[in-house]
């Protein structure tokens, strides 16, 4: 089973967690494989969207928040966007939008990133909002502070981390067809803190020790190769990293698969296309179709179907079968 562990290291202000996506990750890449229109992922789309998988487990369980974590990264390479969505359960999904070929060799930069026009969007998604509340976003670009494109994005996260939370990060990601896994090392403030820059300012020897804590725990993670994460257990990894170590570790998590696409949702898009729209649609198709990119449900609606949208528009859409 997929799984989650959350650890701290005793006496020091640095918490860390690993992840590791099995069946969760191989019914996503599943269910993509039946779609007759897509078929499967090409091998390097295919990692850097569990690598994405992976990471918004990570940062979703990092913070306390009631609500979606939704990652994406788009650009004008051949993949045109990728997303990974996460619940405060952890159950996730995710997908990808991919036009033309994707060499076996591409990295990062040749699938969204080919002009330096790339960027990553961090969104929260409030379960509960308040009237008028938008979910909140963060942007970051595909490459660095010189402007230099970012092959990985373990990197990208790292960054945007840096800027939207002000604490240092260290993040391994992986994957491959059986395997999504991550590994999150984090420097928490100390008392009295602001901020990163403080450090950066100059502090009292104490702070800077602690500081100096976080680097070595950072340096130690760094070491896990690709082929370790995705291949050895949990209590494995965290052995051979840090055992030396205090870590004091927390009752481990089970993310999992779940759509969270409905009919009622679809009803409200093709209200969302408007009467003509629709009715077009209808005239030359004989029926509108919606396929959920993310879990393969298609949904149909026939004119009798799209004129109770239209002609009610607080009911819920007719309970036609759903045809998998």
């Amino acid at each position: 089973m997929s799984e989650l562990h959350k650890f701290l290291f005793d006496g020091m202000p640095v918490r860390g967690m690993i992840v590791r996506l099995t069946d969760s990750w191989t019914e996503i890449l599943a269910r993509r494989a039946a779609n007759s229109e897509t078929g499967a992922y090409a091998p390097p789309v295919r990692d850097m969207l569990g690598e994405m998988a992976a990471a918004g487990v990570l940062m979703q369980s990092n913070i306390k928040f009631n609500g979606a974590l939704v990652l994406q990264v788009f650009g004008d390479g051949p993949v045109k966007v990728a997303v990974a969505e996460v619940q405060p359960d952890l159950s996730l999904r995710a997908t990808a939008k991919v036009m033309g070929d994707v060499p076996v060799s591409a990295r990062l930069p040749d699938m969204v990133n080919v002009n330096n026009k790339g960027r990553c969007a961090i969104t929260l998604d409030p379960k509960d909002k308040f009237p008028g509340q938008q979910p909140y976003q963060g942007v970051v670009p595909l490459f660095g502070d010189k402007h230099e494109k970012l092959d990985k994005l373990s990197e990208v996260l790292e960054h945007y981390m840096l800027q939207s939370e002000q604490l240092d990060t260290r993040l391994i990601l992986a994957a491959d067809d059986k395997v999504a896994a991550g590994l999150l090392i984090q420097r928490l403030p100390t008392q009295g803190e602001k901020n990163i820059a403080a450090l950066e300012e100059g502090r009292a020897g104490a702070d800077i020790g602690l500081n100096e804590d976080y680097n070595r725990i950072a340096i130690l993670a760094a070491t896990l190769t690709r082929e370790e994460l995705l291949t050895l257990d949990v209590d494995t990894i965290l052995h051979r990293l840090f055992w030396e170590e205090k870590v004091i570790r927390f009752e481990p998590q089970s993310p999992r698969f779940a759509c969270t696409c409905s009919r009622e949702r679809v009803g409200h898009m093709i209200r969302g296309l408007g009467v003509a729209e629709a009715e077009s649609i209808l005239a030359e198709r004989e029926q509108i179709e919606v396929g959920c990119d993310f879990c393969g449900k298609q949904y149909r609606f026939d004119a009798v179907d799209a004129a109770q949208l239209f002609t009610s528009p607080g009911d819920q859409p007719p309970a036609t079968p759903t045809v998998q």
